[in-house]
């Protein structure tokens, strides 16, 4: 097949997925397109079947905001008529749904298909706001085929918008640099210079995530026990605040700020545990990740989390904003080698059995044969 790939090329979990999954694709004889404003950021070496085109934004006096939508449908229809492409698969709906749906209307139709994958934050954030609704919805009802990264976030879309395609969960899989990882001794050195626990964090640092919280947690943690280090890896809107408040409670010497990186296997595998503190999460890849390093994952109990870590198995969850709950069970996990070993085990065990790309990435060229035979 031709797949035409559209993403967000940041750093982020659905660029991550999106660009992960177009390696796999063109690893296996598929030809693939990225079309995107930018190069993403995890498409990092040559491959003879993967291309990507930039989506050039025109600039003029009279637009108060560029339209990028119309841009990307334009590069869209234009790449699919030049390439001969097959179909296009757009993460999140908008505005790549939308903009999928006019390139499919300007080369007539039935000449092109289109998969929408559903993230999150375009259903739960975006798509709950009365300005964007029903484009939201009619975006999806377009699409040949949707799909959706966890059995909350269909559950949710359901519930939010009036969707009459059928939707098909296809979960996240682990990136195959996250497989057989040796741990990093210059890391280690770093992290555990006179072996403290590792507790880490990534993320888009954005309110939804509750990173503050992750300061209250290691703020209790020390009043008992001074062998913790915490390894922030990410940055977004809340890293500065963050990084003040962190000095204003005399608390720097326990804290990393790693900001982006692109070695998150070897950080994790100098890691002790993984912390998510999420208000709410769709899926939550990078706990997928700690899992898949064998790094136990105390996380939330929101949205599609409780598919990915199971509680007293591969870590623990929690409600959102308990502090003293993640605390406890940091604590616990700490103390009982026994406790940390099997939970290690169990991360490590489940995630390569369940979200492996060889498992995950024919469920989606399944989804592209029926679409296309439709």
């Amino acid at each position: 097949m031709k797949i035409g790939i559209t993403c967000y090329p940041t750093y982020g979990g659905s660029g991550v997925v999106a660009t992960e999954l177009g390696k796999k694709l063109a690893e296996s004889g598929h030809e693939v397109h990225f079309i995107s404003y930018a190069i993403p950021y995890r498409l990092n070496s040559f491959h003879s079947r993967l291309f990507f085109h930039e989506v050039k934004v025109l600039e003029y006096s009279l637009f108060e905001h560029t339209p990028y939508c119309l841009s990307l449908a334009s590069k869209m229809a234009e790449i699919a008529e030049f390439a001969h492409l097959d179909i296009l698969h757009v993460h999140y709906a908008i505005p790549h749904a939308t903009s999928a749906y006019l390139a499919r209307e300007m080369i007539k139709g039935d000449k092109l298909k289109f998969v929408t994958t559903l993230h999150g934050t375009d259903i739960t954030l975006i798509g709950s706001d009365p300005s964007y609704s029903k484009i939201v919805e009619f975006s999806i009802d377009q699409s040949n085929g949707v799909t959706a990264v966890s059995k909350y976030l269909k559950t949710e879309t359901k519930k939010v918008f009036n969707i009459k395609k059928p939707i098909e969960v296809i979960y996240n899989f682990i990136p195959d640099q996250f497989l057989n990882v040796r741990p990093s001794t210059d890391l280690k050195s770093c992290f555990k210079p006179d072996g403290q626990f590792v507790l880490t964090h990534i993320s888009n640092f954005r309110p939804v995530k509750r990173t503050p919280d992750l300061l209250e947690i290691i703020k209790i943690l020390i009043k008992k026990d001074k062998k913790y280090k915490l390894v922030l890896v990410g940055d977004g809107p809340d890293r500065s605040k963050l990084e003040f408040k962190c000095r204003e409670l005399e608390l720097c010497e326990y804290i990393i700020f790693l900001g982006k990186q692109d070695n998150i296997a070897e950080i994790l595998n100098a890691s002790d545990l993984f912390l998510m503190t999420s208000e709410t999460e769709s899926f939550g890849l990078a706990a997928l990740e700690a899992l898949a390093c064998g790094v136990p994952c105390i996380t939330t109990n929101t949205g599609g989390l409780k598919e990915v870590n199971i509680h007293g198995e591969t870590g623990y969850i929690t409600d959102v904003g308990n502090i003293e709950a993640f605390a406890e069970y940091i604590g616990k996990i700490k103390a009982d080698s026994a406790l940390y070993k099997k939970l290690s085990k169990n991360a490590k065990k489940y995630a390569l059995s369940n979200f492996r790309s060889d498992r995950i990435v024919p469920q989606y060229v399944a989804h592209y044969e029926q679409v296309l035979a439709r």
